[in-house]
């Protein structure tokens, strides 16, 4: 069984439950609205991705649109997560995940 840093977990109404599936290095979402799949528009892309640094640490960037939103670095079990002051509206900008 294969080893993904990146884990997709989708929940939506046709599903009766959510469906999940994992990711090497980089993972893209492309978010297509309309009313049909013959009539639907680029909404949004998110990507995310994923880099073992030298030093052991690993990094998780998430993008919207090309534009950087959250990084994550990872040091052994400990995580910190900080988001790009740009999207910050009265918010903390790094914190750490137990």
């Amino acid at each position: 069984m294969a080893s993904y840093p990146i884990w997709n977990k989708i929940t939506a109404c046709i599903y009766k439950a959510p469906k999940s599936y994992g990711v090497k290095r980089d993972g893209l979402n492309e978010i297509l609205i309309g009313t049909s799949a013959k009539n639907s528009h680029k909404f949004a892309d998110i990507r995310t991705t994923f880099r073992k640094n030298e030093d052991g640490t690993r990094t998780y960037h998430l993008y919207i649109d090309d534009q950087l939103y959250k990084i994550g670095k990872l040091e052994g079990k400990e995580l910190t997560i900080k988001t790009q002051p740009d999207f910050l509206v009265g918010g903390v900008s790094e914190h750490k995940v137990a």
